[in-house]
């Protein structure tokens, strides 16, 4: 038993193996990066230099984009605090409006700053508010106030076109122009164009897209005196931006870029031909369908009747230059006009005045003329002030232009005469006659003719247009005398003071000759001109002002004033102004033709108007063939034939002469003009007048028995 085990091995319990974590591989360290070797050389050192360059070309733009950013930054801050209401904006003339009406109640013309009245861009007609994005800012509703785009692109135009960077094209975005209109249109371009930029970023924080947009409908200018698309539209379409098609929104959006240029009432032609290009925008920016845009292009836009006739254009102006600068000029109210003006007469004397230039004068003349027509108390129903007809603002050679009245201005010498107690038949001697002029020396004045007629009567005497006769009949009456007379009829410039104050010597203008001859008309009493009947605000019913002149004074009496109509009809009848006689109507008149053939008149009236004519060169040189009773007596018969067709024949209230015997005006020996009765003859004359009375007598009485009883004798 005691060997039981003896080879077993001891009761030790098993050692327990453990596997070994697997020993991670080592890790393999990268290789270190080997410096690039610089290239050596002329490049190298060249390459260096070009980056140290660009890296503090880096630097500075950076450090100038932050102070150009905190700059601006600041002014937009600085401008923001001080903006107004969207709806202050909206109006900021700087002088109202002034609509005028003719005689009866009808628009003619605008003048002034017109304002039609608030549109916004949620009431204007769809297709002019996209006209208006598309043509000025088609990405408007998608930047901040500026367009870096735009910008740029701008910036490259004027360079290529030898500009400096910031002239001529701006790249503005609507933003920007309403900045430049509202706020810094007075300053120079450059220093505009700078601050416009924060401003429009301060607008586009303060304002809607649609606040803006809405100022610049309403403060845009569009030619023709119209501030805001409401104007321009009832200006050029007469009516309301709200309505206006796709044509006429694209024609109007077209005048932004220049008004004057594109304005319908200049050039129809091109303004439709901008309104296509802008309907072609239009359609590429998806704002029309190709078939709305056929359709525009094959409707274009056209004028309104009223503006189509652009009538009056220089009576709108005379307006503006008579009234008071209170009302018309310095007043931002809008001003509504009732004038005397008379659209059928405006076009009868235009028409006129285009038949003669066509007709009668050579081609390529630089001769101008002149018409105005009114009524006998002054109401002026027409001007022309030249041949450039329709230009606002022109030169008006009716109402502007002072020139010498030549023989024009004698009926006032013999209104005189007649006032101081003389006749229409009264004698006076046409032959040579000199005067010492003090301060001049010896003046002899010549007739037109170089032939000297005797004794001639007042009739004959203006008829022919005498200068000698003229000269003695104001020196006996007294230049004084005469100088009033012309004065008080309404001749307000200065007068000569010397003897040729007989022979028109002394300037004036068309209007104040032709008003002045309208109160020979209106039987003696004066008739200032006048245009206007009634002056309104507008809004108002009350008249702010009525009828501002007309009948003045009388300044000779019925009975002279009826003598020298007679006088004056024999000018047209028998005298130098054959060529004004009308068909079937009286008409009374006198020619006027200046020292060396620089100024030609006619002026004369028949019972319903006064019309004047002048005819010159504006640079006072001599015409040619040219005289009073030629190309004006010419133009004045055109015009009056066209006035008055249609209308009743008229007598002129003058006389109808019986035989009377005259005063003869002859000079004394010592050379001073003086009066006598008679002329040593009166027994002789008184006998053939009555022998002819008595002829006159039998004739008519056999004339009347033979009717009777049936007899030839």
């Amino acid at each position: 038993m005691a060997n039981k085990g003896i080879n077993k091995p001891p009761l030790v319990a098993p050692m327990k193996h453990f596997d070994e974590p697997p020993k991670k591989a080592p890790k393999k360290k990268k290789p270190r990066k080997q410096p690039k070797k610089r290239q050596g050389g002329v490049i190298g050192f060249f390459k260096g230099i070009l980056f140290s360059i660009l890296r503090l070309f880096w630097k500075i733009g950076l450090t100038v984009a932050v102070l150009l950013a905190l700059v601006i930054g600041a002014a937009t801050a600085y401008y923001y605090k001080d903006l107004p209401d969207a709806v202050a904006l909206m109006d900021d003339r700087k002088r109202g409006s002034v609509t005028m009406r003719d005689h009866q109640g009808e628009v003619f013309a605008w003048r002034g700053d017109q304002f039609g009245g608030l549109v916004s861009s949620e009431t204007v007609s769809p297709y002019l508010k996209d006209a208006v994005v598309a043509t000025e800012d088609k990405r408007f509703y998608r930047h901040f106030g500026i367009s870096p785009r735009g910008i740029a692109s701008a910036i490259r135009i004027n360079m290529r076109a030898g500009r400096s960077p910031l002239s001529g094209n701006g790249g503005s975005t609507i933003t920007q122009q309403v900045a430049k209109r509202v706020f810094f249109s007075d300053l120079p371009s450059k220093e505009r164009k700078l601050k416009e930029v924060p401003m429009s970023i301060a607008m586009e924080l303060k304002y809607t897209k649609e606040e803006i947009l809405t100022i610049y409908l309403n403060r845009a200018y569009l030619g023709a005196g119209s501030y805001g698309f409401e104007a321009a539209s009832q200006r050029y379409f007469a009516k309301s931006a709200r309505v206006v098609n796709a044509s006429e929104a694209a024609m109007l959006a077209g005048l932004l870029k220049a008004p004057s240029r594109f304005a319908p009432t200049r050039d129809i032609g091109r303004a439709q031909g901008r309104a296509n290009l802008i309907v072609g925008l239009m359609e590429d920016q998806g704002y029309l369908t190709k078939g709305e845009a056929i359709t525009a292009r094959n409707n274009p836009a056209k004028l309104s009747a009223v503006a189509e006739k652009r009538a009056g254009g220089y009576f709108a102006d005379w307006i503006m230059e008579s009234g008071p600068d209170f009302i018309l000029k310095d007043t931002t109210e809008d001003i509504v006009i009732k004038t005397t003006f008379d659209e059928r007469v405006q076009r009868a004397a235009e028409s006129a005045l285009d038949y003669i230039f066509t007709e009668k004068v050579r081609e390529g003349s630089k001769a101008q003329a002149a018409i105005v027509v009114m009524s006998r108390d002054g109401a002026v129903r027409a001007i022309v002030g030249g041949r450039n007809l329709g230009i606002a603002g022109g030169f008006n050679r009716a109402t502007q232009a002072l020139r010498q009245t030549g023989s024009s201005f004698k009926p006032f010498v013999y209104a005189a005469a007649l006032e101081n107690g003389m006749n229409y038949d009264s004698i006076v001697i046409d032959e040579p006659l000199c005067l010492n002029v003090p301060g001049s020396g010896e003046w002899c004045p010549k007739n037109y003719t170089k032939k000297y007629l005797g004794p001639i009567t007042f009739t004959e005497a203006l008829a022919e247009s005498v200068n000698t006769a003229a000269v003695r009949v104001s020196e006996n009456v007294g230049r004084e005398k005469v100088r009033v007379l012309a004065q008080d009829f309404g001749i307000a410039n200065k007068l000569a003071d010397g003897p040729a104050l007989a022979l028109g010597a002394s300037e004036s203008t068309l209007l104040e000759m032709t008003g002045a001859y309208a109160g020979l008309l209106n039987s003696g009493v004066s008739a200032k001109p006048y245009g206007v009947m009634e002056l309104t605000i507008q809004g108002d019913s009350t008249p702010l002002m009525g009828k501002t002149s007309g009948n003045g004074q009388r300044v000779i009496n019925d009975r002279s004033a009826a003598e020298l109509m007679y006088m004056m009809n024999q000018v047209v009848e028998n005298g130098t102004g054959g060529r004004a006689k009308l068909k079937g109507r009286e008409a009374a008149g006198k020619t006027g033709t200046t020292q060396g053939a620089r100024d030609a008149w006619f002026i004369g009236f028949t019972a319903d108007y006064v019309a004047g004519v002048w005819m010159g060169y504006d640079d006072n040189s001599k015409l040619t063939g040219v005289t009073g009773g030629g190309l004006p007596a010419d133009i004045w018969r055109e015009t009056m034939e066209r006035v008055h067709e249609g209308l009743p024949s008229k007598t002129l209230p003058m006389i109808h002469p019986l035989p009377v015997v005259a005063d003869i005006i002859d000079e004394t020996p010592e050379g001073r003009p003086s009066t006598r009765i008679g002329g040593g003859n009166l027994g002789q004359k008184i006998d053939e007048e009555l022998r002819r009375i008595e002829d006159d007598a039998e004739t008519i009485l056999k004339k009347v028995l033979g009717n009777i009883f049936g007899r030839k004798n």
